[in-house]
């Protein structure tokens, strides 16, 4: 008997679901099992073009769409989302490999940015000065863009296209996503529920693909704004082509995420969230802890650390009671291996060694690394430089708060940080020192809720508007500043006025 042909992924275009009539495909595959889940096409230009002029012809009647209107259809949104949660995150372990209950969480993180949307009514409102001079008013209006796009990784295909597209369409814009070619079926889900809640023909269209799809995007004169969340190579490109040709981007890029632990934090607290920032959904993450900083006499507490680490189970994401399931690719499994090769041969202590783990139930022939510590770490080694992304957690050592602010601040990335204290004035002075753009105290993964902005920092963003919460409010409207004037017979000028004044 053969094996039945996997199903291919559609392009969305218009509001139909469409097969793609390129000539490339590649596969989804289950990193767990090395099964084959579906095809998914790398879009022609020519799908991507008539993407793009879907969401063209759709602008000007969805811009026009009263703003309840359009919370209505994001309240619907959401509650499908909330009865579909189990099933989002079944579809989620499979073609990403991150266990269920990581994969019900990158559902719910994106489902709040659609909580948000909901309420863009009192997001999207402008501003009023009265009577700014004689019989003068100043207002301003928040107006969308046009044709707004989104590229998204392979680590949240829930949450990433969640924080995009709700946001976007909310503001009065139509929008092309690029999903990861990766795992691409948990997006596509979350798009059927999309249109089921009312999203009109046009307004949110799908195209898949590699470099020439972003490049297309990048260039085309109709699409105003982009939004990409990825690596940093990836993200420069994209935000020099796209900036260049006049768009307005916003690119969330790599990360090497440090922890300061000072020696009066709360052990066990601070051992346990460690370890689960470090190896959580198998540490691709960008917010991941991939660097704890110990102080002094907290470098004591390495042996805990690492027995903490041995008690994770390693195994498929679907099985229950697996804590850390596999790298996304046999690439990227090779990439991570070799770099604790690397660190190794530089002289990094490895005090747990996760290559070749102990796999719980019938793992079959995934991508699995095991949680790796290393001891000894220092700026100039390939594993402190480099963002592994995988579950390797480095050590640095430092005499004091002031000198571990120092190697953070000499780390050319700042997507967050984390210290853990029960000093409120170590955490002020961390606070107020630390050049990075999302701070946690005692919290080791500082990802804002979406009433704030994601606001990381130096090379690891570039564009000065995060993804959503108020800022990205701004990043998908303009702003146009009204003043006028209306005049009765009794006020009007009898003589020209050549000043600037408006007095």
């Amino acid at each position: 008997m053969t094996n039945p042909s996997p199903p291919t992924v559609p392009l969305l275009i218009n509001g139909e679901f469409v097969t793609s009539r390129s000539t490339q495909w590649r596969e989804v595959v289950n990193p767990a099992t090395q099964q084959v889940l579906a095809r998914v096409p790398l879009a022609t230009a020519d799908e991507v073009q008539a993407a793009v002029a879907a969401a063209q012809a759709a602008f000007p009647a969805w811009r026009k769409t009263p703003i309840g209107q359009r919370a209505r259809i994001f309240l619907k949104y959401q509650q499908l989302i909330r009865e579909q949660v189990k099933d989002l995150a079944a579809i989620l372990t499979a073609e990403q490999g991150k266990t269920l209950a990581d994969a019900e969480g990158d559902v719910f993180r994106g489902l709040e940015v659609v909580e948000h949307a909901a309420g863009i009514g009192n997001l999207q409102l402008g501003e009023l000065a009265n009577n700014v001079a004689g019989g003068v008013d100043t207002y301003t209006l928040l107006q969308p863009l046009g044709v707004c796009v989104g590229i998204t990784p392979f680590n949240f295909p829930a949450m990433i296209p969640l924080w995009m597209f709700p946001m976007a369409i909310a503001c009065g814009n139509t929008f092309v996503l690029k999903p990861s070619e990766q795992d691409p079926m948990s997006t596509m889900r979350l798009v059927e529920l999309a249109i089921e809640a009312g999203i009109p023909p046009g307004v949110l269209n799908v195209v898949h693909g590699g470099e020439d799809v972003v490049n297309a995007i990048c260039d085309h004169a109709d699409i105003k704004a982009v939004s990409f969340v990825g690596s940093t190579r990836v993200g420069t490109h994209v935000y020099h082509r796209a900036s260049q040709a006049g768009k307005r981007v916003q690119c969330m890029m790599g990360a090497k995420n440090h922890a300061i632990i000072l020696p009066d934090a709360h052990k066990e607290q601070t051992l346990n969230n460690l370890v689960g920032a470090a190896f959580g959904a198998a540490g691709q993450r960008c917010m991941a802890v991939s660097v704890a900083v110990l102080v002094g006499e907290a470098q004591s507490w390495i042996p805990e650390l690492v027995e903490r680490a041995k008690k994770l189970s390693v195994g498929n994401g679907a099985l229950a009671g697996t804590d850390v399931g596999p790298l996304i690719s046999c690439a990227a499994k090779d990439r991570v291996e070799s770099l604790i090769a690397q660190g190794e041969a530089e002289g990094a202590r490895l005090e747990l060694d996760g290559r070749l783990p102990a796999l719980a139930g019938a793992a079959g022939e995934g991508n699995f690394v095991g949680p790796t510590v290393f001891s000894g770490v220092k700026p100039g080694m390939a594993l402190y430089e480099q963002e592994i992304f995988g579950p390797v957690l480095c050590i640095a050592e430092a005499a004091s708060l002031d000198e571990a602010i120092e190697l953070i601040n000499a780390n050319p990335n700042g997507n967050g940080t984390a210290l853990f204290t029960q000093s409120g004035a170590a955490a002020r002075k961390f606070q107020e020192n630390v050049e990075v753009g999302q701070v946690g105290i005692n919290v080791p993964i500082p990802v804002p809720v979406p009433l704030f902005s994601f606001t990381g920092s130096r090379a690891s963003k570039l564009g000065d508007l995060g993804p959503y919460g108020k800022q990205v409010v701004l990043f998908y409207t303009q702003t146009k500043t009204i003043t006028e004037r209306w005049f009765d017979d009794s006020s009007v000028s009898t003589g020209v006025n050549t000043t600037i004044s408006l007095r």
